[in-house]
């Protein structure tokens, strides 16, 4: 089968279960696979500023559904995974991304090596780089707005941007983890309905931390589907300039 119709059949295949079968063997390495894949995916100046909380135990996995609001999705999953933005590691992965650039532009001094060095080591503490009261984020929002009226100018600086920006990435490796976790022959739903408060406490996160959802995995039962999959005429959202 050619590499577009295998992945075509893959994406048609996947369908949010809300219904999985108990009974039916499930391979937790599958889910270690699937990570693996999913740290791959792109992200927003590879700072990589996302967590994967694996929740296996019955006790956690237990306390996790009824976290969940008791979804059925939540209660019959042999395993929860819980996706998380990390704010708090920019300086390191900024550390981290500058000594990459350095080693790869080993003995260059051209513009290129330079304007990705001073991206790390300039622009990104500009930008993630926040003060308790906002204030900082709203200098630079007046600052980028001041900017924009002569050139074009990222406009999206402050902390709450950030925020909206973290939370994309992560929902970028949630689709690649539950295409991944389809590859292998299982089932996966993305939910948003859960006790934040709650699931913070149970796994230990940090203040700064924020869950971006929680994917549940096993086999589909034919229940767990509800229904034929619809969505909106193609033409209605698919716009040509």
């Amino acid at each position: 089968m050619p590499a577009q119709d295998a992945f075509a059949s893959l994406i048609h295949s996947r369908r949010s279960v809300r219904k999985y079968c108990p009974e039916t063997p499930f391979d937790h390495d599958a889910v270690k696979r699937a990570l693996e894949l999913a740290v791959l995916s792109p992200n927003s100046s590879n700072m990589q500023l996302w967590g994967f909380h694996r929740v296996i135990s019955d006790e956690k996995r237990h306390a996790l559904a009824d976290i969940c609001m008791g979804q059925n999705a939540a209660k019959t999953a042999n395993e929860l995974v819980v996706i998380t933005i990390t704010p708090q590691y920019w300086r390191e992965r900024a550390q981290t991304n500058a000594k990459t650039v350095r080693d790869a532009f080993n003995g260059r001094d051209d513009n290129t090596a330079k304007g990705a060095l001073k991206y790390y080591e300039k622009l990104i503490p500009f930008v993630y780089r926040h003060d308790r009261f906002g204030l900082f984020g709203a200098a630079k929002k007046l600052l980028s707005f001041c900017l924009g009226l002569k050139r074009p100018m990222v406009r999206e600086v402050s902390k709450s941007d950030l925020r909206v920006c973290l939370h994309k990435s992560a929902a970028l490796a949630a689709m690649t983890f539950m295409s991944a976790m389809r590859s292998e022959g299982y089932d996966t739903c993305p939910m948003e309905g859960f006790d934040s408060v709650r699931a913070k406490k149970l796994l230990g996160l940090s203040s700064t931390e924020e869950i971006c959802m929680i994917i549940s995995c096993g086999t589909r039962t034919e229940a767990g589907i509800y229904g034929d999959r619809h969505r909106v005429a193609y033409q209605d959202v698919v716009h040509q300039h």
